[in-house]
């Protein structure tokens, strides 16, 4: 009875530090979507003063939060899979449920879509800001991290009904259940991972985008960490952690062999050439986005300078944090950079969150970090226009 007395005791402590935590954020989560929902509005006073002549432009910015891929989510969430064909299992299932449940609940499936991404965000980036306090013990970084992972110009997305937002809030709190107790922080409970959590974290995780199947990579580093030292059922845990992300891409592709006949169709639409494409040297796919320029295709060759600052960023990320971070990072932008080509390349990077870690921890000082925070708006600014305009893919 006591044990039960304490774990319920701890619970209600984090959910209580949590709520703090939630309310630390609100002001960066509030700044990014007056900046985003202010752009659209400039978007669409652009479509109905200019009134531009080129295809799809003045229904992109009508759509508004619901454009992009947000639409297919909205779609897939009222009518299912089934009507929209195999273009649309490739977008993975939890995020349409999610908003399936939230629209019969309350609203329409085209505002839950935009809620669910919204409060996901939100709680997501508060798990971030609890991470980054409990690994360093400076609240300052944490806030700086939030802003900066805010502000970024892909961030943008995370006002829309993407499901990025969902994907950072099970990969931070993933990260949060392996790293508890091994911060600077001071930590009243108990130490060491809650494989539990970590792995219902990396099953829901998998179930939102294919991204999240990549924490395999750092729940891997800290069971090999954590395996000498433990029991055979604290292995057993250890080991269902492990296989979680494994597990939630597997239950949506079986979902998909039953209903469709072929369980590889998502990874079969994906890498089709319009889309992220096949297997290539990442090397050759940034010199020939580089070389876009001479074809005056300046928004192909606009990954370039992320993907330099990405690559200097992950080898920093392993430099400055634990290896669980760096490993996480460098899988996310492996992928990332081995299709055919760079589009969305930012918006993939994003999920990378140690990155802006990494990015915070270098921008320390007030007129830095005022500089990096203004700088970031403006981008996100002109990529939201972009993408409300029709001009370039989120």
């Amino acid at each position: 009875m006591q044990l039960k007395a304490g774990a319920g005791a701890r619970a209600r402590s984090f959910f209580f530090r949590f709520a703090r935590s939630v309310r630390a954020v609100l002001p960066q989560w509030i700044v990014a979507r007056l900046v985003v929902l202010g752009t659209l509005a400039l978007a669409n006073l652009i479509v109905a003063r200019v009134h531009p002549g080129r295809p799809g432009v003045v229904s992109r910015a009508h759509a508004g939060l619901l454009g992009w891929d947000a639409g297919w989510y909205e779609t897939i969430a009222r009518v299912g899979y089934g009507p929209l064909g195999h273009q649309s299992l490739r977008f993975f299932p939890l995020v349409p449920l999610l908003t399936r449940m939230l629209g019969y609940l309350f609203i329409g499936d085209g505002s839950a879509v935009v809620v669910v991404s919204n409060v996901s965000t939100l709680l997501g980036t508060a798990l971030l800001f609890v991470l980054v306090r409990r690994e360093t013990g400076d609240e300052r970084l944490a806030s700086r991290t939030v802003w900066l992972f805010s502000l970024l110009p892909p961030a943008f997305v995370l006002v829309m009904g993407y499901a990025e937002g969902t994907l950072l809030f099970f990969t931070a709190g993933c990260f949060v259940a392996l790293r508890r107790g091994a911060g600077k922080a001071e930590w009243s409970g108990p130490t060491g991972p809650s494989w539990i959590v970590v792995a219902l974290c990396g099953f829901g995780a998998a179930l939102t985008r294919p991204l999240g199947g990549l924490l395999m990579l750092a729940i891997g580093v800290e069971v090999l960490r954590w395996w000498g030292r433990s029991d055979m059922k604290q292995r057993v845990l250890m080991g269902t952690a492990l296989l979680s992300p494994a597990l939630g891409t597997a239950a949506f592709l079986a979902w998909v062999g039953i209903v469709f006949g072929n369980p590889l169709i998502p990874v079969t639409v994906q890498t089709q050439s319009g889309h992220h494409g096949g297997l290539t040297n990442p090397l050759q796919t940034v010199f020939n986005d580089a070389r876009a320029v001479l074809g005056h295709h300046f928004g192909t060759a606009l990954h370039v300078p992320w993907v330099v600052l990405v690559v200097v960023l992950i080898v920093v990320t392993w430099r400055r944090w634990p290896a669980t971070y760096g490993a996480f990072a460098t899988g996310v932008v492996a992928v990332a950079l081995s299709g055919t080509n760079l589009d969305s390349f930012e918006r993939y990077a994003l999920s990378a969150f140690p990155l802006v870690m990494t990015g915070a921890l270098l921008t320390s000082g007030e007129k830095m970090e005022k500089t990096v925070l203004a700088l970031a708006t403006a981008g996100m600014v002109a990529y939201a226009l972009l993408a409300f305009l029709n001009l370039s893919v989120p």
